[in-house]
């Protein structure tokens, strides 16, 4: 619980407050309280007049947007403004309507801009109450919340009580549990229009890539979640008076189905959706052991007590698996851990795409290269020098690559959709993708003799847990696999041989016939006699 709070409830990230235990004075930070306004005329100058006594002062300002009304809310903001007294207020106007979402862009980008530490959405029409304000901001100057939403439902009767309709009671509280469910989240609310938000926390997220409609309000809640940011929550009173309603309540449902929809496609790595991709690209990836996986396929090829040489082993977590079973591991990537865990593992930092391997790749028994090709700008050339590095030694290549010819991408492309991600087949740090056919055909280009190619099931315990309903539908996969692995396979699993090159391979000749010359009677047949050959003219072809 935060200090001087009393919690009402605790949950993930959210935590929904009923009262300060001891209030504590307004800090010297700058506040905007920021109005949204549509044909408000009439209620403008009261909400005002309600913004309490204590936040008429020298930090805190109004702004008011008027998005395009049809009316004069714009004459009656202005003589607000000439006339602001102890609170100042600056009056805009949009040259065209931005919509509800829209016009909450501009009044945060004003605040970022303006230099604000803090944001307070209020409505034009009065619908929720100024007087709340001090409470509501008091956990972001404290800095124990990142937003602080108002909420009509922490008890649901207070709702109705205040005048909300009915439809409207339930259709709310129908909408926030599934929001909650899709995003692991416990709101008692997503549909208040009461918010508050530290500039610190908009700087983090692409507000302005949100909807111009009303669901953008789902939106930010959702990017603050992904974020990670605190969301708090404090019971305000409900009013509905004579304001008229914009919404269109069946067009926001499905608006808000989708949005959910998306978001979890998007978390789950199915497509990509730009407006909720915050923070930084995962380079590295968690161990997906326990279950049928790239990591799982790798571990059960490795040989007992061989050298290994694992490319790309970002944090090292398969390499110390491996290293459980090998002689010894040296894995190589450009994130590598400042030290090995282990006494036979050890770091090589390099970046992938930088030419030459830094080790001496003829004295490993087996080349590791799991998730990684597809991360090279030049993947043939990659190969290519893997191989004459490998000398005369004929290491065995353990490969694992996305299919991009899986059944969901190809039903995405069917949609229209092809979007790079933040995981998964389209990572968008990939730079090829590859199928079954073409993974094959580059390293038979390359010089490599593949030995065994595998389909692997998609990751569905990470997805739907590794209960009943995981296991069944991994199950499912790996049936479906073995009919079209091309089709429903998420990744593919390769073995290989690096063959030597021509020089390695004449060095090699060279090598193993001074050994026979070597020999105490060089000029003994120690080999078997080769096989009778066609003449050459019975094994031309006509080519005409």
């Amino acid at each position: 619980m935060l200090p001087g709070w009393v919690a009402l409830l605790d949950g993930g990230t959210n935590v929904a407050m009923i009262g300060r235990s001891m209030p504590s004075p307004l800090a010297d930070q700058r506040i905007l309280i920021f109005v949204v306004a549509y044909n408000a005329e009439r209620t403008i100058d009261s909400v005002l007049d309600r913004i309490p006594e204590e936040l008429r002062k020298p930090n805190v300002e109004v702004l008011i947007i008027d998005d395009f009304s049809k009316d004069e809310t714009f004459r009656v903001g202005l003589k607000r403004e000439i006339h602001s007294g102890a609170l100042k207020v600056t009056m805009l106007r949009n040259p065209e309507n931005q919509g509800y979402g829209g016009n909450q862009k501009l009044g945060y980008r004003y605040a970022i801009d303006q230099g604000f530490d803090v944001v307070a959405l209020l409505h034009g029409d009065g619908q929720y109450a100024p007087e709340k304000l001090p409470t509501l901001i008091q956990p972001l100057l404290d800095g124990d919340a990142d937003a602080v939403f108002g909420s009509r439902m922490i008890h649901k009767s207070d709702a109705l009580k205040g005048g909300m309709p009915f439809y409207k009671w339930i259709g709310n509280q129908i909408l926030t549990r599934f929001q909650n469910a899709m995003l692991g989240t416990k709101l008692s609310e997503f549909h208040s229009g009461y918010r508050l938000y530290s500039t610190k926390a908009l700087r983090g997220i692409p507000f302005e890539r949100n909807s111009n409609d009303f669901h953008f309000d789902t939106d930010i809640i959702i990017q603050l979640h992904f974020a990670g940011l605190r969301m708090l929550e404090l019971p305000i009173p409900t009013f509905y008076g004579d304001e008229i309603c914009h919404v269109n309540g069946l067009q926001y449902a499905w608006q808000i189905f989708r949005t959910m929809l998306r978001s979890k496609c998007h978390e789950k790595n199915l497509l990509y959706d730009r407006k909720f991709d915050v923070g930084q690209v995962e380079l590295t990836y968690d161990l997906k052991l326990g279950f049928a996986s790239s990591h799982s396929f790798a571990l059960a090829a490795v040989r007992a007590n061989a050298q290994i040489l694992d490319i790309g082993c970002g944090q090292g977590y398969v390499a110390r698996e491996i290293a459980r079973t090998a002689a010894h591991v040296t894995g190589i990537d450009q994130y590598v851990p400042q030290e090995s865990p282990v006494e036979n593992l050890t770091f090589v930092r390099w970046n992938l795409d930088a030419g030459n391997i830094p080790v001496e790749v003829s004295n490993f028994d087996q080349i590791f290269m799991l998730d990684v090709i597809e991360h090279l700008h030049n993947p043939e050339g990659f190969m290519e020098t893997l191989r004459s590095a490998t000398g005369i030694r004929r290491p065995e290549i353990i490969l694992t690559t996305a299919n991009i010819a899986f059944g969901v991408t190809r039903f995405m492309l069917l949609l229209g959709h092809f979007n790079y991600g933040r995981k998964g087949i389209l990572d968008r740090t990939h730079t090829r993708l590859f199928t079954f056919a073409s993974i094959r055909e580059l390293l038979r280009q390359t010089g490599y003799n593949v030995t065994e190619v595998r389909g692997i099931p998609a990751p569905l315990p990470l997805v739907f847990g590794p209960g009943v309903l995981g296991r069944c539908l991994m199950f499912l996969n790996r049936c479906l696999i073995k009919i079209a692995p091309g089709l429903f396979s998420y990744q593919i699993f390769l073995r290989a041989q690096a063959l030597p090159t021509v020089p390695n391979l004449l060095r090699e000749t060279v090598g193993a016939s001074r050994d026979l010359k070597a020999r105490p009677d060089p000029s003994e047949n120690f080999l078997p006699a080769p096989e009778p050959r066609q003449p050459v003219a019975e094994r031309m072809v006509d080519l005409r």
